[in-house]
């Protein structure tokens, strides 16, 4: 070989070395094509991809590896002429092993020329099927995600560009929010903001926190299309790209307005339920007060009137007498209020008509008054009749009226409303201890200075007053509170500073008819001389009852407690009535006294007396059946008309 041939040599040998390479590639198939198309080379790859040896497809035309459908339409041909023209021919598709299956393939084809003249084709095919096919899953499952996000209709889901304005809309967001996809696309999200909100820069500070920390969440109140508002969940959280770049916010919100509401609901309830607690503790304390305040005023109360008829004549005594005397009555308006609150009054409930009662009761009331509170009273037509205490209702509404004309500085307007009322399932799940049903509301409203919430929550608290000391006992509204409860109704306080009050009593509604009010005719004293047994555990106050019935002429027996006062009886002493306090100590109860002591004398009168009758003789706020009572502290002529009373019943 001289040395003229060794560049050829050489260019001969790196020809080799590159046909070795490209033989030897597995991962693509690298082949040659003549000017028309045919093969004329063929690797290791193209053999791996295709599954045709060389001797098998060398001389055959490269469109045999299309599609029937490509062929018919032409692509081969087409792919050649673009590579000719061109210079390359670039493209993805479906191709075809000898096998008849088919490969997903990227494919590149390059025009080979030597002085411009072409020589044929280079040709390089891939088998991407597997990338093809992540794809393809990687497709199918965005596709199912946004029909997922779209059909979502609980949850307003959208995105939000870098700046904030929204760049798609689901249904969930068009329901919450009212807006429909082309009316919102475009616009701000701060759109959907409160004013305050938007003057307070909440939009912006929302979306910095989600960039820098990664995250927004937060509840607060959005605006729908219509203006009006509702409370949302919300998050919103930055999204980045496959490349890590920030492209803008996922938005996510949620309308929790009955989850608002009702978490409230739940809150006012159980601070309803609290108060109700504080309220029946307080009772039950002030009840036992009363009590031995009872006691006490009776001790009092009987001495002073046995001291008057020794004092007779002598004007400066009697005087000093009624004064205390005097005292004695409002100590014992104070312990009526006192168990009025604690609901253990025993009230003697009938039926009424409310709005008949409060006529009548209006002259007396502007009186009280005074002529600068102008009354209105007004009433609805065909009210219902209602099961109540007349006094206590007299009461309630005498202490609501003076409280409203305290309010007003003595000058104003009180109205008095008295209209049919139902309390649904609602209103009772919201409010502690009321029982849904129908009622007979009685309201009365001042245009005085009102009240804060922080004043109403204790307005019905015992001893508590916010007038000047000396000018109330803070008990009024305390003994509204507790009769009306205890005849099974509720009340309420609706006030605001400087515009005035209202409170509303709801009182159950009766179906009976209304029977005709007793009048309280003035009755002559007289005393007797049946014997009367006295049972009392305060040895003060029976001794004083003991001498009050003495001076009437009765025989007097006495025991200290209930066994006692059966140990008596069971004697074969003749007693023609038994005056027996309610609540003393021992295992033997007033009531078991009572009935043991008829089995033996079935014509015996009972007579029960007490500052406070627990439940061993009122049940449900009223007296048992049957049961006589007289409340202490009772004056010597109370004492006289009702023992004349009980033993008059009992011979009939």
């Amino acid at each position: 070989m001289s040395s003229r041939n060794l560049p050829d040599d050489k260019k001969l040998i790196d020809l080799q070395r590159f046909q070795l390479l490209v033989d030897a590639i597995t991962d693509y198939a690298i082949y040659m094509l003549d000017v028309d198309g045919r093969v004329v080379s063929w690797n290791a790859g193209a053999q791996k991809f295709k599954g045709y040896a060389a001797d098998e497809i060398i001389g055959q035309h490269f469109s045999q590896f299309h599609t029937p459908e490509d062929q018919a339409a032409g692509l081969p041909g087409r792919s050649l002429q673009i590579a000719e023209t061109e210079g390359r021919y670039e493209t993805e598709g479906w191709r075809v092993r000898k096998d008849g299956s088919y490969f997903w393939a990227s494919v590149i084809i390059d025009a080979i020329r030597e002085d411009d003249r072409l020589l044929g084709f280079a040709k390089i095919t891939r088998d991407i099927t597997d990338r093809k096919k992540a794809e393809e899953a990687l497709r199918v499952s965005e596709q199912q995600f946004r029909l997922l996000v779209q059909g979502v209709t609980d949850y307003a889901i959208y995105m939000l560009d870098k700046e904030g304005y929204v760049s798609n809309w689901n249904a969930g967001a068009q329901r919450i929010k009212g807006y429909r996809q082309e009316e919102v696309i475009g616009t701000h999200f701060s759109r959907f903001y409160t004013e305050e909100d938007q003057l307070d820069g909440v939009p912006s500070r929302a979306l910095s926190t989600a960039r820098n920390e990664g995250r927004f969440e937060q509840e607060g109140w959005r605006v729908r299309k219509d203006g009006s508002q509702f409370r949302a969940h919300v998050v919103i959280d930055p999204i980045c790209d496959a490349f890590g770049e920030f492209v803008g916010y996922a938005k996510v919100t949620r309308d929790i307005t009955e989850k608002h509401e009702a978490a409230i609901a739940l809150k006012k309830t159980e601070q309803a339920l609290q108060h109700a607690q504080k309220m029946e503790t307080i009772g039950k304390l002030t009840g036992g007060i009363a009590h031995d305040f009872n006691n006490l005023l009776q001790i009092i109360s009987g001495n002073l009137q046995l001291l008057s008829a020794e004092i007779a004549g002598n004007p400066h005594a009697e005087r000093r007498v009624s004064n205390a005397l005097a005292g004695v009555k409002r100590g014992a308006k104070l312990a009526s209020y006192l168990l009025s609150f604690g609901r253990r009054q025993a009230l003697d409930p009938k039926v009424v008509n409310i709005g008949r009662f409060v006529i009548d009761m209006e002259d007396m009331l502007q009186r009280s008054l005074g002529e600068t509170i102008e009354v209105d009273t007004i009433l609805a037509d065909d009210l219902w009749n209602t099961f109540v205490d007349v006094a206590q209702v007299e009461n309630a509404l005498l202490n609501l009226a003076v409280n409203a004309r305290d309010a007003m500085d003595s000058v104003g307007k009180l109205t008095i409303e008295i209209s049919n009322a139902v309390l649904d399932e609602n209103y009772a799940r919201t409010h502690a201890e009321v029982s849904a049903g129908e009622y007979v509301m009685l309201a009365v409203s001042d245009v005085g200075s009102g009240m804060s919430p922080e004043v109403v929550a204790q307005a019905f608290e015992p001893f508590f007053s916010t007038k000047a000391e000396g000018k109330g006992t803070g008990l009024g509204l305390s003994m509204v509170y507790g009769f009306v409860k205890q005849s099974g109704g509720h009340v309420n306080i609706y006030s605001e500073l400087g515009y005035g009050t209202t409170v509303k009593l709801y009182l159950p509604r009766s179906t009976e008819q209304e029977g005709r009010l007793a009048t309280q005719a003035e009755e002559k004293i007289v005393g007797g001389t049946e014997t009367i047994l006295v049972a009392e555990d305060d040895e003060q106050v029976r001794t004083t009852a003991i001498d009050i019935l003495t001076t009437l002429g009765y025989k007097v027996l006495h025991a200290g407690d209930a066994e006692s006062a059966l140990a008596i009886i069971d004697a074969g002493v003749r007693v023609d009535l038994l005056f027996t306090d309610v609540v003393m100590p021992g295992p033997l109860r007033s009531p078991e006294l009572a009935r043991r002591a008829r089995e033996r004398l079935p014509e015996l009168a009972v007579l029960f007396t007490s500052g406070y009758t627990q439940n061993a003789i009122v049940h449900g706020g009223r007296l048992d059946e049957g049961v006589e009572l007289l409340g202490k502290p009772y004056s010597r002529e109370a004492l006289a008309l009702k023992v004349r009373s009980v033993i008059a019943n009992c011979k009939r």
